[in-house]
């Protein structure tokens, strides 16, 4: 029996007093789902969880969503990825990780590869010194000045990037932790 660990990164919760998930209902109704080794980081929607499951990540996450959203009675958009794929995402990162402040890099985790499509309507010169760059179902995006003043940020969040795509964004500081709690 081969256990694996994963994240599961929860979309949009405990934002501004919305749908509130305490982290340690959070950790029981992951347990509940047969998960061993539950851990959640900060309150912004990080668990890493170990699993004998042969599920894809994909059928973890809409199981994990179902149960919250059963336990809650709100949805919350789950994407769940396991250890090696994040350490793959923080090893593939083309901006100077090590160089930078946590908030000024990050990585939005993406439910598919976006097409490249997707991007023709930013003109990324015109956000200079901000960049982004697309990876394996992530975008990296370098924003100088952190992700709550990012115009660049705004632009990648705009339907015409997203729609049709659950998504969700983590601070390096946050990447690097879940790497570090998968093992990866």
């Amino acid at each position: 029996m081969t256990i694996r660990k994963y994240a599961a990164l929860l979309r949009g919760i405990n934002v501004g007093g919305n749908k509130k998930v305490p982290m340690a209902e959070l950790r029981t109704v992951l347990a509940g789902l047969g998960h061993t080794d539950v851990e959640t980081y900060l309150q912004s929607g990080n668990a890493v969880f170990a699993t004998a499951s042969k599920k894809t990540p994909e059928d973890l996450a809409r199981e994990l969503e179902a149960a919250i959203e059963a336990h809650f009675g709100f949805r919350v958009p789950c994407l769940v990825v396991d250890g090696p794929y994040l350490r793959a995402v923080a090893d593939a990162c083309p901006f100077p990780a090590a160089e930078l402040e946590g908030k000024q890099l990050h990585a939005t985790f993406c439910s598919e590869q976006p097409a490249e499509s997707r991007f023709a309507s930013i003109d990324g010169p015109a956000y200079l010194p901000e960049e982004y760059r697309v990876g394996d179902r992530v975008i990296y995006l370098y924003a100088p000045n952190g992700l709550g003043r990012s115009k660049l940020g705004e632009a990648l969040a705009k339907p015409a990037v997203v729609k049709g795509l659950d998504v969700t964004s983590r601070n390096w500081n946050t990447v690097a932790k879940l790497v570090e709690l998968t093992g990866a």
